[in-house]
């Protein structure tokens, strides 16, 4: 499968200038991350051959504006998974209720996923790698895994492969494979 980081949000903006959480809930992109959803789209399509027959998306709205030039490309429905969701522990990781969030996007399908689905307070790393863990095994038991590209964050793609990836990159993943033996949470 492929791992795609969301790309520029409003708080990565803000965070990189600053080193400091700017308060921004459920950030949206920034123009550069529209830019680099449109571009990480291309490059995929260019590299799977279109071959690309399921898309994943956290359920934050960073990671849903990032699957959507993607989705409408392939005129596939984008899968909304909590499991991928970010590590709970900025401002920025606090979400947008389900019923907010479908009136925004009325095409997705939010019905499975709770009213408030992030945690309350801040997420140990350890549960955010049992995440990992756990996607990991149910991505690997279908049969066509490796047409699957999976809109997430830093924090979850870290968990799954122990490679920390910059807004709107992507790597490919095994799920079959085992994951990294350690992660290091330190972001450089």
């Amino acid at each position: 499968m492929i791992l795609l980081r969301h790309g520029q949000s409003e708080f990565n903006l803000h965070f990189t200038a600053t080193r400091r959480d700017p308060g921004i809930k459920d950030p949206r992109l920034t123009e550069l991350g529209h830019q680099q959803a449109e571009h990480a789209a291309e490059a995929l399509l260019e590299e799977t051959g279109g071959g690309i027959r399921r898309i994943i998306a956290s359920p934050y709205t960073r990671a849903m504006q990032t699957a959507a030039p993607l989705a409408r490309r392939l005129g596939l429905p984008v899968i909304i998974q909590p499991l991928v969701r970010e590590r709970y522990a900025f401002a920025c990781d606090i979400g947008s209720p389900r019923t907010t969030l479908a009136l925004e996007w009325p095409e997705l399908d939010l019905s499975h996923i709770d009213e408030v689905w992030w945690p309350a307070i801040e997420e140990p790393a350890d549960q955010v790698e049992g995440r990992a863990r756990l996607f990991r095994q149910e991505m690997a038991a279908l049969p066509d895994w490796n047409q699957t590209v999976v809109v997430s964050h830093w924090g979850f793609i870290l968990s799954m492969t122990g490679q920390s990836v910059t807004n709107g990159q992507w790597l490919r993943c095994d799920p079959t494979a085992p994951g990294p033996e350690a992660v290091n949470w330190k972001h450089s």
